[in-house]
């Protein structure tokens, strides 16, 4: 995804984890350093990141936007 082209809550995105593509939601956009599932997120307005929840197992995983491809 490019700079213009973010993800937004509810888009339905694909993101790589352990080898595998997994098929799941955008949640929310985080534009500060937080602690968001499990770990601290290091995000800034510039340099946003987003939590997405896997559609098969329901768990949060925090993407740069260029981690994400669009599923729609």
């Amino acid at each position: 995804m490019t700079k213009k082209d973010e993800p937004s809550k509810g888009d339905e995105v694909t993101w790589k984890s352990h080898g595998q593509t997994v098929h799941g939601k955008v949640e929310k956009k985080i534009t500060k350093r937080t602690e968001e599932s499990g770990r601290t997120v290091d995000a800034s307005p510039d340099e946003p990141q987003y939590r997405v929840r896997s559609d098969k197992s329901g768990r949060t995983a925090v993407h740069k936007p260029e981690a994400l491809d669009d599923d729609g």
